[in-house]
């Protein structure tokens, strides 16, 4: 495997990873979440997530698997390994208390003012969420990092549409811990290290799999990264999108992000 392009898919996987510091910057900064906006966002990182993983990630995963185990065990395979990308963070979800899941995202209004949180809860609620986006975070960079290792180009939207995603878990990191602490530092610091463990499944993934990458196994990991993008559209982006805005403004942002998916996969044929 060339080491640039090691570099650079890692590179992407960190970029993506951090951007929860983006989310706990708005957080802190502002006085008021901007919803709109947050919901077109999460609206188009659906969008470029969905359209990508049907159109792009799940046909290479079968060519690849079909080549290595043949038409009917490859197919078989691709299937299997898209419902176990969904099973993956399906458990990690499950696992996850409801309050502290990063899918249960906290607004700057909510927590201010006369809140019903007592500090030392709130504390407790942005570390463990911290910890939760951590757990949850880390096949979402092996992911990452596997798509821009097989494709450079790939991996560039796949790591700009995880990155979005990231944007309201630092919020939920950062609001409570500011809320608790009154620190700006401390809240925009956790918010930027719960993000970490991103690259740190890319790099402990490439690390134990890199000897037994082969056509095999990166049909496979590209089918389950189909998986985790599908789930994590569904489950989080899009009812995350309407919690935040009107509904009209969730489904313009997913069809902006399948469109401009669509024209990028096309300039780049």
């Amino acid at each position: 495997m060339d080491t640039s392009t090691v570099i650079f898919a890692f590179s992407l996987t960190l970029f993506a990873g951090l951007a929860t510091g983006i989310g706990g910057a708005l957080a802190i900064l502002t006085s008021r979440t901007n919803t709109k906006f947050l919901s077109l966002s999460l609206g188009f990182s659906a969008g470029v997530m969905i359209y990508i993983s049907f159109v792009d990630i799940f046909p290479k995963a079968q060519e690849a698997l079909v080549q290595a185990m043949g038409e009917k065990g490859g197919s078989w395979a691709t299937v299997g390994g898209f419902f176990f990308g969904m099973l993956l963070i399906a458990l990690i979800d499950k696992f996850i208390p409801e309050a502290e899941n990063p899918h249960e995202v906290h607004t700057v209004e909510e927590m201010d003012g006369e809140s019903e949180y007592h500090k030392a809860n709130l504390m407790r609620m942005g570390f463990v969420t911290a910890l939760a986006i951590a757990i949850h975070n880390f096949p979402e960079g092996l992911a990452t990092f596997t798509a821009a290792l097989h494709n450079p180009k790939l991996g560039i939207p796949i790591a700009l549409a995880i990155a979005i995603h990231n944007v309201p878990e630092g919020i939920a990191v950062a609001v409570p811990v500011f809320y608790a602490t009154g620190s700006r530092r401390k809240a925009f610091r956790l918010s930027l290290l719960s993000g970490l463990s991103e690259p740190a499944g890319a790099l402990i993934g490439y690390l134990l799999l890199h000897r037994f990458f082969n056509d095999t196994v990166f049909g496979f990991i590209f089918a389950s990264v189909a998986g985790i993008m599908v789930y994590i559209s569904l489950d989080s982006l899009l009812p995350s999108a309407r919690e935040y805005g009107e509904h009209h403004l969730s489904i313009y942002g997913m069809m902006a992000g399948m469109a401009v998916m669509a024209l990028s996969l096309l300039l780049f044929m």
